[in-house]
């Protein structure tokens, strides 16, 4: 796989780069917002580890550019650690957030997780539930003629829960499946994405479809 590694301290970024070759990898580095979204035009990565803070532009500033034109799997690194900034990276599309300092071997396996995510599956097949149709293959969702605007997990989240009509989930089972078992994130992650989805999924009527809140359990799409 060919990974783009945005980082502006240089002998990180020579760790990194030097540890993601070992495990097999494509490696091309970057240094700030601007070669980066260069890179990442002409090069074309499976994935980007990018930085959160760079010279210039954040990386999540980047990630929104990134968001714009490609769902390429984003996984940050950040020394900002709280529940706030976690979200926010996911917010502007981020598939993973790993704090420094970290592990090699983490990153590796984080890396592992997501690339194994993002594959996609022969199996899965588009979804039409009442007013709402869910495409794996074009990665689309609509409600009616209204195409909706999903975050890559947003739309993996609205997926499993429209695969899965009238079942509880509870919100560590969400994300072991929409995360995935080596995501380090917290149940709160589950509860944002679901108010981002309500958002645009219900229009107040009978008849849109609805994730439903169970009191001490989790969430049903219905």
């Amino acid at each position: 796989m060919k990974i783009l590694v945005v980082e502006d301290e240089p002998s990180l970024l020579e760790t990194i780069a030097r540890q993601l070759s070992k495990d097999g990898h494509t490696v091309v580095t970057s240094s700030t917002a601007e070669d980066a979204v260069k890179h990442f035009r002409l090069q074309r990565p499976d994935l980007i580890v990018l930085d959160v803070m760079l010279p210039g532009r954040s990386g999540f500033e980047l990630a929104k550019t990134i968001r714009d034109e490609s769902k390429m799997p984003i996984l940050f690194l950040s020394a900002r650690a709280s529940e706030t900034d976690r979200l926010k990276g996911f917010e502007v599309g981020g598939d993973d957030y790993l704090t420094k300092p970290f592990n090699l071997a983490e990153l590796s396996a984080r890396i592992r997780a997501i690339l194994r995510r993002s594959k996609p599956t022969s199996e899965a097949k588009p979804i039409n539930v009442g007013t709402l149709t869910v495409d794996p293959d074009r990665h689309e969702a609509w409600v009616r003629d209204n195409r909706l605007e999903l975050k890559p997990k947003e739309f993996a989240l609205l997926y499993f829960l429209a695969s899965n009509p009238g079942k509880v989930f509870t919100r560590d089972a969400l994300l072991d499946r929409v995360w995935g078992p080596d995501a380090y994130v917290t149940p709160r992650t589950v509860d944002v994405h679901v108010s981002w989805l309500r958002k645009q999924i219900e229009s107040g009527n009978g008849e849109s479809p609805r994730i439903v809140t169970v009191r001490g359990i989790g969430y049903k799409f219905v």
